[in-house]
């Protein structure tokens, strides 16, 4: 490889929110990769950096080139330059066009188990969670079971088109957040599911917002769906939220945009942007973006299948050192979703009690949604030696965990 993603780098005394616990402690939690970006971007970076003013930024010819040229190169997909919006982040832009789209107790539908932070942005907002619970088929449910016997997988999801219908048609649904590619689960949406999504929302009158921020970090040899390119209903009632931020390791610098293609749709969305002050650039925000699309592109591929890699290493310990967790299909994101049901514990209990035996940071499960109460959420963007570690703490806190229920029932 020509890059070095094994690098082990001291994150510790950075004000990292990862990082941001005790000494011995190892986070594999919150989202973001403890790898360095890309060195194209930082070049970038710090020949903006020496320039030394710091002023007010306004969004370049350049910014629209980048967003467009990766988008068409990588995902056969069109954008038009007036298409397209800057905005500090994925989140504030749903935050505030929850907002601008919904009035107060009107229901958001979101297809749980789903990122946490959906939540927060509609209740926060006067809006209803109204949630369609994705169905988790397990390998022995199903005769085509493709690499689940190999990997050990336990299963994969599907989206409850009755259930998620009958939210839709609710008179008092007037917005859906979709994630795509899906985080937790890391599923890649179909065409057809994602054209019928699109056909139901346009239906029943729903307006979709589609996170797109894990996009760029599938498996080696598969690619996501934008879901304004599925159908015409697809492009026509969606507003999808893009950024470099993920696949690049650039949460921090607030950088994002979103696409949408009705321009009725887009002029509110604008309006909305605007008036809630989140559509104006740092120094940093827009050279970070372009050098990503414009020259990131082969340490993003050497990126991918590291990571897929080390999923890969993952999935074979958990299956071969500790049989009671399962891990959930995926052909997307560096996160892992796992099954502890056998365990006999909740997320919350088991998440507890493995940090509190080993030092190892995981996500309960039940914090993207009720379903969700007996799985965990593990981020598996590190170096592999740091990897191998999370991996050992995680058997032996199952092992202590399970240990400690059963004396406690004996």
């Amino acid at each position: 490889m020509k890059y070095d993603f094994d690098k082990v780098i001291d994150r510790r005394g950075t004000a990292s929110m990862k990082w941001d616990v005790a000494e011995g402690e190892l986070p594999m939690w919150v989202a973001d990769m403890d790898f360095q970006t890309a060195p194209e971007i930082t070049d970038a970076l710090k020949k903006r950096l020496e320039h030394g003013v710091f002023g007010y930024s306004v969004i370049p010819e350049e910014w629209y080139d980048a967003y467009r040229g990766w988008w068409k190169e990588r995902h056969g997909y069109e954008i038009g330059a007036d298409e397209l919006i800057f905005c500090t982040g994925v989140v504030p832009a749903i935050s505030s066009i929850v907002r601008k789209l919904t009035t107060p107790n009107e229901n958001v539908v979101i297809l749980t188990p789903v990122y946490n932070i959906f939540f927060n942005s509609i209740i926060n907002n006067g809006a209803r969670v109204l949630e369609s619970n994705l169905k988790y088929v397990r390998c022995e449910d199903t005769a085509d079971n493709g690499n689940a016997g190999i990997l050990g997988t336990s299963g994969h999801y599907e989206i409850d088109f009755d259930d998620l219908e009958k939210k839709l048609a609710d008179l008092q649904t007037s917005l859906m957040i979709f994630c795509n590619p899906h985080n937790p689960v890391g599923k890649i949406w179909s065409r057809e599911e994602l054209a019928k999504v699109g056909r139901l929302c346009r239906e029943y009158g729903v307006t979709v917002i589609s996170d797109e921020i894990h996009c760029d970090l599938t498996r080696p040899g598969r690619d996501y769906i934008p879901f304004g390119a599925a159908s015409p209903e697809c492009a026509d009632v969606s507003i999808q939220c893009i950024a470099p931020t993920k696949a690049f390791n650039l949460a921090g610098l607030q950088t994002a945009a979103v696409c949408i293609k009705n321009r009725f749709l887009r002029h509110k969305v604008w309006r909305a942007l605007n008036t809630d002050e989140v559509a104006e650039p740092n120094a940093f925000a827009v050279t970070a973006a372009v050098a990503a699309f414009k020259c990131g592109g082969e340490w993003l591929d050497e990126l991918r299948e590291y990571l897929f890699e080390n999923r890969r290493i993952a999935e074979e310990f958990i299956r071969d050192n500790i049989p009671l967790l399962k891990t959930v299909e995926a052909d997307a994101t560096y996160l892992m979703w796992a099954d502890i049901s056998e365990t006999g514990l909740d997320s919350e209990t088991f998440c507890d009690e493995v940090r509190r035996s080993t030092g190892l940071f995981v996500t309960a499960g039940e914090e993207y949604g009720e379903c969700g109460r007996n799985f965990i959420r593990l981020n598996l963007a590190c170096p592999r030696s740091v990897l191998n570690d999370g991996l050992n703490r995680l058997a032996r806190g199952t092992g202590q965990s399970v240990g400690r229920r059963t004396e406690d029932h004996a």
